[in-house]
Formats: structure tokens, C-alpha cells, sequence
């Protein structure tokens, strides 16, 4: 350091004195000096850790190494060995047809190779054809393709591997007029699937060129090139309307389907319930039948009467809201069956009474009153005609149980007989109870 500071002209270091101190105490004290230590972050993975590095380690390799050093070889270790000898030898290009001779440097070890880089000189297969096959298969219209420009076409396909942009460039317009892009794919692949269909098996599959659809889809390409910047703006607006409608689409069908979904948990549910009340029905039903079973047969007069009781047409109330006619008060409800009403026309007009009489409140009102009373009447006739028929059956049913005896109704039970002749009216009111 001294020499160091000697050339560079830096000012040397005071001499320290020798005191008493020093001599005793020459022996130096060994100081370990704490080395700085980097700890892992909290929640950081041990591998993420090994990762970083600092000015006191290497950086980590940038490819997977199976050495610790980070190279994927050991390094060399020079002066270990001898160094294997080289020498410049000759070689030639096997994708060249002009026996070009060249010269590199080999190691003399190393076997003679060919050149290694000739594997990718990759020729194509350029179909040919003789003249006959031109004039029996290939021959076309003149105005479009001549045997002479088909000729120069597959001639530029072999000299420039079907580089159709290349092709194009190299075309002799001046004898051969003027051709694109597209009339040379199409006229290549054209003649190429000929040849090949006739050649090789009808199964395979021939690749057919579109020219058509390629001179369009360039044609669109070169409208969306000379876009201005408005219409690239308006383009960039409707697009973003589409996004936002699609993703209202998608909401509207989200919820869709969770209100299918719910709609189906209802029905389900409901198909449950209903599941659940035919069981409760039929175990009731159950119940019941066993009861009649136990119980004596009920008598037809207790129907009956339950019949007349509930008798007569119960006319429905129309005070809601809005407006209506009064006239709807006289309709009959929907529960009265076609043939009671037409019943009840008939009895109207044995009456004598206009079926459709004018909606004053009064008339509305006893209208009513009457149809329902007539209603009423063809029920108590039916239930006298029932309770008449159960008396005597349980006559009959005494003096079969008890021969000898004879029952005596009171003659305040029976109805007496009416002998005369039953008259339409009867007949129609009798046909209100069917």
C-alpha cells in the first residue's frame, strides 16, 4: 500500500509512538467482525429468498443448472491437460451442384462429417407434365392461360421455390402480358391438383385455391388500411356499444336463470305440498271409510235437509271499485249449471215473467229474490218426496222385522197424495233438482 500511495502521491500515514502500552500489549486482538446477514421477509417463501442476491454473491443463473456454480458445465480447468490439436481441412457443401470447396477448422479426433448446415437446403417437388398431358388435361381457354405461359409459371415456381410474391416481381409482362398474385396461385394449384389426382389415388385430398376469396379478403384489408382517424374513432365507439349490450345480455340471462331456478324451487316445492296433501287425503279417507264401516248407514233425510238449508242461488255482491252495470247483478252465478238455467227460463215463462226485465234496483232485487225461491221450491219438494219415501221404507223394513205388526204413521207425517195429472210446470220445476 505504501508503494501505491507512493505513485499516486497520497500522503503517507503518521507513525504511531511506541508507548509502554504498546509493547506490553503487541500481541493484536483478533476481532470478528459481524458479517451483514439479510433476513427473509416475513411470509416470503424460502425458494422466492434464494433468489435474491446481494454485491456480496453472484447473481443467480438465468437458466436451470444441475452445478452449483450456476454454469451448466464445470469450467475448464486450464494447464490440466493437453489441448487437442486442430487443423484446417477442406470440405464441400452437398447442397451446392457446383463442387465448391471450403475450409474450416476440425479437431482431428472428430470423424469427417458432411456439412451440417446442408440439411436445410429443403428442395420442393415441382410437378412436371409432358405435352400430351397439357393437351388432354391441362389445356384451358387461351385468353386466360397459353401452354407457353404455364410453361414460364412452373419455370419461376422451380427457381424461386413458389415464392408467389417473387414469382409475381420476376413475371415477363412483356410476352406473357400482365398476371397477379392470384391468377399465379390459381393456375399453379390448378395444374397441381390435375397432375396429382391423376397420379395418385382418388382419396386424396387436393388442396383447391380460393382466388376469389383472396382477391376480396385483400381488397377488405386495403379498405381497413385507409381508415381515417374519424372513422377508426367511430369504429372503436360502436365496438364498445357491442361490449356494453352483450354484457346487458348477459346480466338479463343471468337473471333469467336465477329466476328459473327459483321458479323451479317453487314448483317443486309446491309439487311437494301438494305430494304431501293427497297423502294426508288419502290416509283421511282412510280414516273415514273405517269410520262409515263402524258407524250405521245415515239416514237420507239428514241430506236433505243439509240440501234445502244450503237452497236457493246465492247471487255475488259487485261493490268493487270502478264501474259496472246493473244489470250484471242479475246474472246468474257460475256455479248454476246450462240446464238449471235454461230450467229457470222455462219456469219464467210458465209464469208469465220477462226473462230480461229492466235493471231498476227494486226489480234487481226481487228478480232475484224470485229465482232464488223458485230454486228453494224444487228443493223442498224434492226433500218431501224423500222424506215420504223413507217413511214408508221403514214401514216396510218394521213389519218385515216384526211380522204380525203393522206401523201407524201419524197422519200428520204424510203428505196426502195428489192424484191429478202432473202439469208442465212440475215437470220443469222437477227438473231443477237434476
Amino acid at each position: 500500500m505504501a508503494d501505491v500511495r507512493d505513485i499516486l502521491d497520497l500522503d503517507a500515514p503518521q507513525a504511531q509512538e511506541l508507548t509502554k502500552e504498546a509493547l506490553l500489549n503487541s500481541k493484536k486482538k483478533i476481532v470478528y467482525e459481524k458479517k451483514f446477514t439479510m433476513k427473509r421477509p416475513e411470509g416470503m417463501h424460502r425458494e422466492v429468498f434464494a433468489l435474491l442476491y446481494n454485491d456480496n454473491k453472484d447473481a443467480p443463473p438465468l437458466m436451470p443448472s444441475d452445478t452449483g456454480t450456476g454454469y451448466k458445465q464445470a469450467k475448464a480447468r486450464l494447464g490440466m491437460k493437453k489441448v487437442r490439436k486442430w487443423e484446417w481441412t477442406p470440405f464441400t457443401n452437398p447442397a451446392r451442384n457446383d463442387a465448391a470447396v471450403f475450409h474450416h477448422w476440425r479437431r482431428v479426433t472428430d470423424p469427417a462429417k458432411d456439412y451440417p448446415f446442408a440439411k436445410f437446403n429443403k428442395q420442393l417437388n415441382i410437378p412436371a407434365y409432358t405435352l400430351n398431358e397439357y393437351n388432354t388435361m391441362l389445356k384451358t381457354n387461351p385468353t386466360k392461360w397459353t401452354k407457353a405461359q404455364t410453361d414460364h409459371l412452373f419455370d419461376l415456381a422451380k427457381r424461386f421455390d413458389i415464392r408467389f410474391i417473387i414469382m409475381a416481381d420476376r413475371w415477363d409482362r412483356a410476352n406473357y402480358g400482365i398476371k397477379t398474385v392470384e391468377d399465379l396461385k390459381e393456375r399453379y394449384y390448378e395444374v397441381c391438383g390435375i397432375l396429382s389426382r391423376q397420379k395418385s389415388s382418388p382419396d386424396k385430398k387436393i388442396y383447391v385455391f380460393d382466388a376469389d376469396h383472396e382477391r376480396k379478403r385483400k381488397e377488405q384489408l386495403k379498405k381497413l388500411f385507409d381508415r381515417t382517424p374519424k372513422q377508426v374513432e367511430e369504429e372503436q365507439m360502436l365496438l364498445n356499444e357491442l361490449k356494453k349490450i352483450e354484457a346487458r345480455k348477459k346480466e338479463r340471462e343471468r337473471k333469467t336463470q336465477d329466476l328459473q331456478k327459483l321458479i323451479s324451487q317453487a314448483d317443486q316445492q309446491q309439487a311437494e305440498a301438494q305430494q304431501a296433501a293427497a297423502n294426508a287425503r288419502k290416509a283421511e279417507k282412510k280414516l273415514n271409510k273405517k269410520k262409515i264401516q263402524a258407524q250405521p248407514r245415515p239416514s237420507k233425510v239428514d241430506s236433505v235437509v243439509n240440501a234445502v238449508e244450503s237452497a236457493g242461488i246465492k247471487f255475488t255482491d259487485l261493490r268493487g271499485t270502478g264501474v259496472s252495470l246493473r244489470s250484471q247483478r242479475m246474472k246468474l252465478p257460475a256455479n248454476v249449471g246450462q240446464k238449471k238455467a235454461k230450467a229457470l227460463e222455462q219456469v219464467l215463462q210458465e209464469f208469465k215473467v220477462d226473462p230480461n226485465p229492466p235493471p231498476i234496483d227494486e226489480i234487481c232485487t226481487a228478480f232475484n229474490e224470485l229465482r232464488s225461491d223458485m230454486v228453494l221450491l224444487c228443493e223442498l219438494r224434492t226433500a218431501l218426496a224423500t222424506c215420504n219415501f223413507e217413511l214408508e221404507s221403514l214401514k216396510h223394513q218394521y213389519e218385515v222385522l216384526c211380522p204380525g205388526k203393522t206401523l201407524n204413521i201419524p197422519a200428520s207425517l204424510i203428505t196426502p197424495p195428489d192424484d191429478s195429472k202432473t202439469t208442465d210446470l212440475d215437470k220443469t220445476l222437477s227438473s231443477l233438482t237434476n
